[in-house]
């Protein structure tokens, strides 16, 4: 056991026994420098018995090197590569610099590690340490902590040593909510036993109590104080205490250390303080172009500052940062100067690369020009977050003002990709102070436009990109096209916070746009019906609309032409236009290529969007397994939650403190960032909500928003929703208006959906002999195109329109039809409802007597259960999941155990019969 440190060392214990049990286990030790976490992780590895050890240590100076700390990991486990899919092997080969290909998804690269940890479990039990997790290149980081969220039934211990407060908030985001030990400073009486440890020499009682005080409990500034602990130098316990901080006294602690080594010693020391990889090869070949000798490593070794072995180990990572950051700069620079001469340019010319960037005084366009040429490979590796920082240093670097503006603008456009928008306006204020052509001037204005709308959806954007657009056009006819589309994005998504309506203006102005090519992309038949639909009305723009989603289901020609921004837009066109068919068809193959690139944020939005679809179908069971996916993925990679398939399900299902729960928190957020798409949504669901439970008139002020404003997707299924709470509520001069535009729909727009929608909506109005067809017709149109959610309320409505009518025979059997069918979905709101109508007319609705096998199953289960019995292997539902094969076996053998089955064949017949 560490001195103080029972508990973290019985967790550590407890951590690495798991492992051995095939139960993984993560850790996050936090504290402030010094405080022992290097000391934890040390005792993990050295008491981790049966276990093979692979670390990585993360370094403040190569922090630009995208998949370095990952790397270093991973490197000794790299001769299992050949296990994995092809898909994750391209993947780490790309990001290694091992191979040439296509940038991957950081995520994809997730997987890709988590499935290298897995397969080297098999053989032992694995502990992956990671010490100054702060200082881990961006990139990963990301897959690191990704990985961390993922581990589940493998033998994988993961510890985390990450210095508190955090330097790289980034870094903290990302380990929110993972397992953490905080470690603080020791008691008073361990302090003193340990103090007692490391002095054999009686020290006066002043001065022992000034050590004690002045460490505040931290071990290493403890041993550290004690060390120079001099009667003299403390005056006896009433010395001056300086005002640094126990971290800074540490490391200046390490400097006085390090600065009466021999002058050869202390460069020696400087040149590994400056290269992060350790590889003792190269720290020798540098040491010769400085004429080091060898022997000047004894010193350093001694004083117990650095082995120098098969690796090169600093004793502690605050010696690194306190010998290079006593150098000045000119000393910095040699070491730097020496390391770029050592290190091959073919094999790493980026690292050679960077060592020239900092040892230059001055502008170098040699230099500046090399660390651009690293910034593209960087962004061939899929390392956005180290393009940037190799083009901000160029940037830095570049004597030319032109150059450096177009450099600048490069490493803008490279931070705001890797999500640092601050970041990126800093270097974009660099740019547009020099010197930029006018097309560049332009592409400035563009992201600048781009990173008020990442930062706000709402707000300016929306004009910006409008103002940008009208820039290109003489520029550039066929890019001005793409930025109005952007354009209109932006404002469809400003939506009902958009009090100037540009989305008007928008359309106005791409009106007068140049013609798109022939023949024309689905990008441009979407803009012209957005266009239309903006200038005209949704009516008239239907048939542009229709050519444009057809467009984006016809074109089939690569992965890449599924992230094209219009298809998002082209999905809420199909969902405006009552066109459910195809919206589900563009989102699974969004869901497809997001999975096959490992784009989790886009997957997630694409799984979210599929649900919200999937329950016009009635399949809210399939919907929520896709919620939670999509909420697994994005606690994962922790990226901004979109609760929006969890909300639609939580309205339909009845549940409503979590249903207003959800749509407070979206609506408050929403506001906030001027994202009016997602208020009109969260309206509307909650109309769903009220109109199930009979709140009519809560329905009734929830459709309102949604119903009035013209959005691409929520009017049309909010206008149902208006009418019956309208009707209800004997407010029916407000239904007439929603009636008008519905019927419309119907005659222009063709679809089935809309036509029940009409007809439904018109009957509700309605009486007589004209109601009743009306409630058939309806019937009638939902069942043919499948909307199941709405075919049962259709059955609800007729039934309840027959009870009123003193029809009871005829509404028993419309009611039984509706309690069956939503029933049988889990519409259970809508369920109370019918089963209220039913006991009304003197029946009691039927139960449920029998519970379907997969009832026992969670929705994570569920999909998991659903993939193996279509004939999945584990290894193809892990790549799916984001999980390991080991973990999808362990939850396989939890869905037997509730099905009592055995085989994956039984499976099979229990989920199908």
């Amino acid at each position: 056991m560490i001195r103080g440190r029972r508990k973290e060392c019985e967790a550590v214990d407890g951590l690495l026994a798991h492992a051995r049990t095939r139960r993984s286990g993560v850790l996050v030790v936090r504290g402030e420098a010094g405080i022992g976490k290097t000391e934890l992780l040390k005792y993990a590895r050295d008491n981790a018995a049966g276990f093979r050890t692979v670390h990585t240590v993360g370094v403040e100076s190569e922090i630009g090197f995208a998949f370095a700390g990952l790397h270093q990991l991973c490197a000794p486990l790299l001769d299992r590569i050949d296990a994995l899919a092809e898909p994750q092997q391209d993947a780490l080969g790309v990001a290694f610099g091992l191979r040439a290909g296509r940038p991957p998804d950081p995520f994809l690269v997730g997987l890709a590690t988590l499935s290298l940890l897995a397969e080297a479990s098999e053989e032992q039990p694995l502990l992956c340490l990671v010490d100054d997790a702060q200082w881990l290149d961006h990139v990963s980081a990301q897959v690191l902590m990704f990985v961390a969220r993922r581990l589940h039934a493998e033998r994988v211990a993961l510890i985390f040593g990450l210095r508190d407060p955090v330097p790289d908030l980034s870094v903290a985001r990302a380990a929110v909510g993972l397992p953490e030990l905080r470690l603080n400073g020791l008691s008073d009486a361990d302090a003193r036993a340990l103090l007692a440890t490391a002095v054999l020499a009686p020290l006066d009682k002043g001065v022992h109590d000034q050590v004690i005080a002045e460490s505040r409990g931290n071990p290493l500034a403890l041993l550290e104080l004690s060390r120079h602990a001099e009667p003299a130098g403390l005056a006896g316990g009433f010395g001056l205490p300086d005002a640094m901080s126990v971290p800074e006294r540490i490391e200046e602690r390490f400097q006085h250390r390090s600065a009466v080594l021999p002058a050869q010693t202390r460069l020696l020391l400087l040149v590994a303080a400056a290269e992060q990889s350790g590889d003792p090869a190269l720290l020798w070949r540098a040491a010769g172009h400085l004429g080091i000798r060898p022997e000047a490593a004894a010193p350093a070794e001694e004083a117990e500052l650095v082995e120098i072995g098969t690796r090169v180990r600093f004793s502690h990572p605050l010696v690194r940062s306190a010998v290079y950051r006593a150098a000045k700069p000119a000393e910095r620079r040699r070491a730097h100067g020496a390391l770029a001469a050592a290190t091959d340019p073919g094999a790493d010319p980026d690292r050679r690369a960077w060592h020239r960037a900092q040892a230059v005084l001055g502008p170098n366009e040699t230099a500046a020009a090399e660390l651009e040429r690293s910034a593209d490979r960087a962004r061939e590796r899929g390392g956005l977050a180290a393009s940037a920082a190799f083009l901000e240093r160029a940037t830095a670097l570049t004597p030319q003002p032109a150059d450096r503006s177009r450099r600048a603008l490069a490493a803008a456009q490279a931070k705001l990709r890797s999500g640092a928008p601050k970041e990126a306006s800093g270097l974009l204020a660099v740019a547009v102070a020099g010197q930029l052509d006018v097309r560049d001037r332009a592409r400035a204005e563009l992201l600048r436009a781009e990173i008020a709308f990442q930062v706000s959806r709402g707000g300016v954007a929306p004009r910006m990109l409008l103002d940008v657009a009208k820039t290109f056009t003489p520029l550039d006819p066929l890019f001005a096209r793409e930025v109005y589309l952007q354009a209109m994005e932006a404002a469809v998504h400003a939506g009902a916070l958009d009090p100037g309506r540009v989305v008007v203006e928008a359309a106005e102005a791409a009106r007068g746009a140049p013609p798109p090519p022939s023949p024309p992309r689905p990008a441009d038949l979407l803009l012209d019906g957005l266009v239309t639909r903006f200038s005209e009305g949704s009516v008239a723009s239907v048939p542009a609309l229709r050519r444009a989603v057809q467009a984006y289901r016809d074109h089939r020609t690569g992965a890449e032409d599924d992230d094209q921004r219009g298809l998002w837009l082209a999905c809420r066109a199909a969902l405006g236009m009552y066109d459910n068919e195809s919206a589900r068809e563009l989102l699974d193959r969004k869901i497809r290529a997001a999975r096959r690139s490992g784009a989790l944020d886009a997957l997630a939005m694409a799984l979210n969007f599929q649900a919200t679809v999937l329950i016009s179908f009635g399949d809210l069971t399939r919907a929520a397994e896709l919620v939670v996916e999509a909420d697994a993925i994005v606690e994962a990679i922790g990226s901004v939650p979109r609760p929006h398939g969890g909300l639609l399900l939580a309205a339909w299902r009845g549940r409503q403190t979590e249903a207003r729960e959800l749509a407070a928190g979206m609506i408050k957020e929403a506001t906030e960032r001027g994202e009016g798409a997602v208020v009109t949504f969260a309206r509307y669901t909650l109309a769903v909500l009220h109109n199930g439970h009979g709140d009519y008139k809560a329905a009734l002020d929830a459709a309102t928003l949604p119903a009035e404003y013209d959005e691409l997707s929520h009017t049309g299924i909010a206008l149902p929703e208006l009418v019956e709470a309208a009707v209800r509520t004997g407010e029916t001069s407000r239904a007439a208006h929603a009636l008008e535009l519905l019927g419309e729909y119907a005659r222009t727009d063709g679809m089935p959906w809309a036509r029940g929608f009409a007809a439904r909506s018109r009957a509700i109005t309605s009486t007589g002999p004209a109601a009743e067809e009306l409630y058939r017709e309806a019937i009638e149109q939902f069942a043919a195109g499948r909307m199941m959610t709405d075919l049962g309320r259709a059955h609800l409505v007729y039934g309840e329109w027959l009870r009123r009518e003193g029809r009871r025979q005829d509404a028993r059997e419309q009611l039984r039809t509706a309690h069956e069918k939503l029933s049988a979905m889990g519409a259970e709101a809508f369920v109370v409802r019918a089963a209220r109508e039913l006991r009304a007319t003197g029946e009691q609705p039927r139960k449920r007597t029998t519970a379907q096998a997969a009832d026992s199953l969670t929705a994570h289960e569920l999909q998991i259960a659903r993939l193996v019995a279509a004939g999945a292997t584990s290894k193809e539902v892990g790549a799916q999941l984001y999980l390991s094969p080991r973990t999808i076996d362990a939850h396989l053998r939890n869905i037997f155990r509730k099905l009592g089955i055995t085989s994956r064949r039984q499976l099979r017949t229990v989920l199908l019969s």
